[in-house]
């Protein structure tokens, strides 16, 4: 059937990771700021009448929001194709050790480039656009900047060729919202 709209959350600000290219490393969440966040979806869930359904990445950071919405009644669903950018040898490190040279060859070839050998944007557009045909009505995700930039530019039907048309990440913690389309 596909998702005709779906209601996403960029997880809360991790701890400790200023300066630093944050991919598939899995860093902790204040345990209050999960928990905040999950009232948050909780209270938009019952204003609006979605299903007490979330799904989310295994990566702490959002995980933790889905378990605390487990706590509560609601199922949780984790995969995998929620995860954010995989950026290989670069994840974890940071930004002044890998430094401008790799990052610029990246933005040279930004829709196919896999910066430090991981994962390509195309690659992730790829799995956001497979994981978003198979979710249901309404669904509810807990998920990353780059994976909710990529669903926007999934909706929007447009492949980021330079770095500069890739969208803004959403400010941790807020909701993004895609209407389904006509």
């Amino acid at each position: 059937m596909g998702v005709t709209a779906f209601h996403a959350w960029r997880h809360p600000r991790p701890q400790h990771v200023a300066g630093r290219c944050i991919g598939r490393t899995d860093v902790a969440v204040d345990r209050r700021k999960a928990k905040r966040l999950a009232h948050r979806i909780r209270a938009a869930a019952r204003r609006e009448g979605w299903a007490h359904v979330v799904w989310s990445s295994p990566l702490r950071r959002c995980a933790d929001v889905g378990r605390w919405l487990a706590r509560w009644g609601w199922r949780h669903r984790i995969d995998a194709r929620l995860c954010e950018l995989d950026f290989g040898d670069w994840d974890g490190r940071r930004w002044d050790d890998i430094g401008a040279a790799p990052v610029d060859a990246w933005c040279a070839d930004f829709l196919h480039g896999a910066p430090g050998g991981g994962e390509s944007v195309a690659q992730l557009l790829s799995r956001c656009r497979a994981l978003l045909h198979e979710l249901p009505a309404q669904a509810c995700i807990v998920a990353h900047a780059g994976w909710l930039n990529a669903a926007r530019c999934v909706h929007d039907g447009v492949a980021p060729a330079r770095a500069a048309d890739w969208p803004a990440a959403p400010a941790y913690g807020a909701r993004v919202s895609l209407p389904s389309r006509v």
